[in-house]
């Protein structure tokens, strides 16, 4: 083998050359570039999806028909209710990140963790992609989530070939979702061989060939997919993405296809880039800020205290939700119990009041009521010319606002009323509040983009920013947050199922191969081609798309028919259990982990929702087996599946010292040149972002307005159809599980609930904690869910609101938002019923599985 370009230093990031140099400047604009980064949007024609040949699953009875639940168990675990937390944060979440830290990893390594997370010279923390200030960063850097998701990586319990040779699938499927979580680390590469029921012991080079031979027996490339999880650094996502089109194939679905594709369909054809365009220091600086979809106090809950700062600087904050929640009513900033001045205030009173004015729309009414604040603005501007529309910036920098104009005033209050269920009144308080400012940033998250207009929407958003010139200049812009890690920095990497050709040639002359040029599936299509039998091998880089995705049943059931599924991971989770034939369970380092390779200690990198992009370097000594960090897993698939087809030398050298890596980056993703160098910035680089500097790389170099729809979905409801919503709990962190408990919503010791309007309770006989059963309906297909408990809440009339994944059963499979194609689980049509004593499956079948 050829001597690794590890040893000459002018083929390993020219270590020789690299230092530190100064940290962006707080409240300076920093030098973006001219290059965008890669991430136009190609959207294929909603037509040319197949929305056919998907027969509704009986999710009712899956129990009863499959041994290996795909299904979290249906057994109750004790509902106990309270009122529900008018104030987010505060000394509770300091005791509970504690809590769950030292019960995890143990004193030292719980307190060492959380030290180091999200510090420059530390490393990222693995929950959320919510930036960290260029500047200044306290010595407790994180959050509730972020303590509990590093206390769960940084875990001293292994789950290794013993737990496992003791529990079958069945078994382990069983478990509920926060005691697989809990089990403890992976250890040791794992298989499970056709006809086994049992996951066993493999060496790392046997499951490199089985993957490998299945890989090369397709007929197609395409009979592969290879599925991504947010939580993946850069490095092995580069590594990942370029190993599936050296096979030949774009099947890359990952999970920003459920929750911001449509952020990315909607922003790249307005404003040229699918990312947000402000930074954190504009959150500082903003006049208003609106929160549409997002609940930060539990899913991104160090966005309060940019909150906070933004308020105490004079922000007005208008919150647009069907749930009130915590987080965005008040919030006791940690932080503040650590200075004098502010300590008592933060421990006796009720903290910082963060929303100015809350909206309570309806599910999927944020359209609506936009158009109804937009509709205001247009009627001031009548009265007040030159001063609430800002036409000097629409005309020197957008184009199509005269159809938007007359499609916003052709809006009728009777519709905008209707739909959003927010009043004209309420509207006008919206209005005025952003009638004569010019900083505004409009934050959205999975509330909006999983709607079925979820794309329109932001089309939406962003013709109100452009109609107020909101864009390009401190203070303003778009955010949407993204809601895992690195899942934009993914993207930004090339884990794309629509590359553009430009990706595809650079990465092609770089590696010296053809990348192919023709689509993949998405995470949708991708799900409907397993289930169809028309791929033979899912290989899954961390995630749990059984849990994240639509439709339980009809994934579990498109696993069953692959001949080989693979899953890279650091803990068990009930993705794992549901295989196919063959299954390999391979265990890697996480982001708090020490990467020790030949070249040293090792660092990855992550982009955060602002486009910064920094060093992640672990800190905690591994458990003691056999795990492998990313990079080497995915090399070392690559080396024994392309042999001679590819440079094995490379592979090796990427492997050895990552800097190698990034070097290949440098010379393929415009914004990452000298990306060695400038990852050894404290506190990481800004990528390129033309619409921070009214720079609209669109096709026509303009920002664009657009004139969408209006679609009238709640007309079409049957009387006694309510539409649900799916959110997380504050005990969980997208499918990971880490308790029962929802604190803020006053929800405790229980996860299969349903919140609804007391009205809508009691005109179907329901009262507090009844057993019921939900039935989601599309296109005449039904799905049932059994054994939720309900729960009233103040949410409106005619909508109700489940957690995920245990509500996800209900999603179908074709029911998308238009353009982006994301799953709509924030727009599911159902009925709820008392559970009836006798359901399911016949008493005869039903006690043969048991046995």
């Amino acid at each position: 083998m050829e001597e690794s370009p590890v040893a000459d230093p002018n083929k390993a990031g020219k270590q020789h050359e690299q230092k530190a140099a100064n940290e962006p400047k707080s409240r300076e604009r920093p030098d973006q570039g001219e290059a965008p980064a890669p991430d136009h949007y190609r959207p294929d024609p909603q037509a040319a999806r197949d929305e056919s040949n998907i027969n509704p699953p009986d999710v009712a009875n899956a129990k009863y028909t499959h041994p290996i639940l795909a299904q979290p168990p249906e057994a109750l675990t004790g509902l106990r209710l309270e009122e529900r937390a008018k104030v987010a944060a505060g000394v509770t979440a300091v005791i509970k990140s504690m809590e769950f830290s030292w019960s995890e990893g143990g004193l030292n390594r719980g307190t060492r963790g959380l030290l180091k997370m999200n510090q420059k010279d530390g490393f990222d923390c693995s929950s959320c992609a919510w930036p960290d200030p260029d500047d200044h960063r306290s010595v407790a850097e994180f959050c509730e989530n972020g303590a509990k998701a590093t206390a769960s990586d940084a875990d001293d319990k292994a789950a290794g070939p013993e737990f496992f040779a003791k529990n079958s699938l069945a078994q382990l499927s069983k478990m509920t979702d926060r005691d697989q979580n809990n089990a403890g680390r992976l250890t040791h590469p794992l298989v499970k061989r056709p006809g086994d029921n049992h996951y066993s012991p493999i060496a790392w080079p046997d499951a490199f060939q089985l993957i490998a031979d299945h890989l090369n027996a397709l007929s197609s490339p395409d009979e592969a997919v290879f599925y991504t999880s947010g939580k993946v650094p850069n490095e092995p996502a580069f590594l990942f993405q370029l190993f599936a089109k050296m096979l030949g194939t774009n099947n890359l679905p990952d999970c920003s296809n459920m929750c911001h594709e449509s952020s990315g369909a909607a922003l790249s054809p307005t404003l040229g880039l699918g990312k947000g365009s402000v930074t954190l220091n504009d959150i500082y600086e903003a006049e208003v800020i609106l929160i549409i979809g997002q609940n930060p106090g539990t899913n991104h809950p160090r966005m309060l205290s940019a909150l906070q700062k933004a308020k105490r600087n004079g922000a007005k904050i208008i919150s647009i939700n069907p749930l009130i929640e915590a987080g965005l009513n008040h919030f006791k900033n940690p932080q503040d119990f650590m200075n004098p001045l502010r300590a008592l205030g933060a421990l006796m009173g009720d903290g910082t009041q963060i929303t100015d004015l809350y909206l309570q729309v309806r599910v999927d009414g944020d359209m609506a009521l936009l158009r109804g604040i937009m509709k205001h603005l247009f009627e001031a501007e009548d009265v007040n010319p030159g001063q609430v529309v800002d036409r000097a910036f629409i005309a020197e920098y957008t184009t199509g606002f005269e159809s938007f104009e007359q499609n916003i005033r052709n809006t009728s209050w009777e519709d905008i009323e209707e739909l959003s269920g927010i009043s004209r009144a309420q509207l006008l308080k919206a209005a005025n509040m952003l009638a004569t400012k010019k900083k505004i940033i409009t934050c959205w998250a999975m509330g909006v983009t999983q709607q079925r207009q979820g794309v329109q929407t932001i089309q939406e958003i962003v013709n109100l920013q452009l109609m107020k010139g909101a864009i390009g200049k401190p203070g303003a812009g778009t955010c949407p947050v993204r809601g895992h890690s690195n899942v934009q920095g993914d993207r930004t990497m090339g884990i794309w199922e629509q590359p553009t050709k430009k990706f595809q040639d650079a990465l092609s002359k770089e590696f010296n191969f053809q990348a192919p040029y023709e689509h993949g599936y998405d995470t949708v299509e991708a799900i409907k081609a397993m289930y169809k039998g028309k791929t033979k091998v899912f290989f899954s880089l961390g995630g749990n798309l059984l849990a994240a995705g639509p439709d339980t049943e009809v994934i579990a059931e498109g696993m069953r028919k692959q001949k080989l599924t693979v899953f890279v991971g650091t803990k068990l989770n009930r993705g794992h259990l549901t295989t196919g034939e063959t299954s390999l369970l391979l265990p890697c380092f996480t982001h708090a982990d020490v990467d020790m390779q030949k070249a040293g200690h090792q660092m990855t990198s992550c982009e955060n929702s602002m486009g910064v992009v920094s060093q992640n370097k672990g800190v905690l000594i591994p458990l003691e087996g056999q795990m492998m960090s990313e990079v080497a897993i995915i090399s070392g698939v690559a080396i024994a599946t392309l042999g001679n087809r590819t440079n094995i030398a490379d592979w090796v050298a990427m492997t050895e010292n990552y800097d190698v890596i990034r070097d290949h980056i440098s010379r393929v993703i415009p914004g990452f040149e000298d990306f060695n160098e400038k990852l050894r910035r404290p506190g990481g680089f800004y990528l390129p972002n033309g619409p921070r500097e009214r720079k609209f790389t669109t096709p026509n170099g303009k920002a664009n307005f657009t004139t969408t729809e209006l679609e009238h979905y709640q007309r079409e409801l049957e009387p006694d159809q309510l539409i649900l919503m799916t959110v997380r709990s504050h005990d969980q962190f997208n499918t990971t599980i880490y308790d029962y408990n929802d604190r803020y919503r006053g929800v405790f010791n229980e996860r299969r609930v349903l919140f609804m309007n007391p009205q809508d309770m009691a005109e179907r006989g329901i009262v507090a904690k009844d057993l019921i059963d939900i039935t989601s309906h599309f296109k005449g297909e039904k799905r049932t869910v059994e054994k939720f408990v309900a729960v009233p809440y103040d949410i409106p009339k005619g909508n109700v609101s489940a957690y995920f994944p245990e509500a996800n059963p209900l999603v179908p499979i074709s029911s998308v938002a238009k353009t982006s194609n994301t799953p709509t689980s924030k727009y599911v049509v159902v009925t709820v019923v008392p559970t009836l004593k006798t359901t399911g499956a016949p008493i005869e079948q039903r006690l043969a599985v048991e046995a």
